[in-house]
């Protein structure tokens, strides 16, 4: 398997482990990588591509959880983030929607990973190409994507909404 993903993090010498498996594209990306490899699915994190005003940035987050945009404004020092268009950032990363990798991106964005990354020996991200995952340590994740560390993660909306109906 080669990607400008895995080349990176082969080229580091970094300890690593590549996991690949077969992708349903009926199924939620994130969270159909958790489950082909049996793990926690705030283990594995996605890749999501922000716009600010013209600029972009990259959170890195668990499948499990949804982007604080606020948060992310504030990790960045900007005033407001909005999503990117699935168009800029399949074109700013050079990788498809679904697997895009915050290793090895076309360009090299600014990158905020979420601080839930930090209480796992290791955490999943993608491998440049749907059905592929890298596992690395936290740590070398963020070297390798010169990211910062911040909480930029919440709940997903449905989920609050289920908790909360419990008490």
């Amino acid at each position: 398997m080669s990607t400008p993903a895995v080349e990176l993090v082969v080229r580091s010498g970094r300890t690593y482990h590549l996991h690949e498996y077969s992708h349903d594209p009926a199924a939620p990306f994130g969270l159909e990588a958790a489950q082909a490899l049996g793990v926690e699915a705030e283990r594995v994190f996605k890749t999501l591509v922000v716009s600010l005003l013209g600029r972009f940035a990259v959170a890195v987050i668990p499948v499990s959880c949804e982007l604080d945009l606020k948060a992310m404004a504030r990790a960045l020092g900007a005033k407001k983030v909005v999503m990117a268009e699935p168009s800029e950032a399949e074109r700013v990363t050079g990788y498809v929607i679904g697997g895009i990798s915050p290793l090895g991106q076309k360009r090299r964005l600014a990158t905020v990973v979420d601080k839930s990354a930090s209480s796992w020996p290791t955490v999943f991200v993608s491998g440049g190409q749907r059905g592929v995952e890298l596992e690395l340590a936290p740590s070398d994740l963020l070297v390798l994507t010169t990211a910062s560390l911040a909480p930029v993660a919440r709940a997903h909306m449905h989920r609050r909404a289920q908790s909360d109906q419990r008490i």
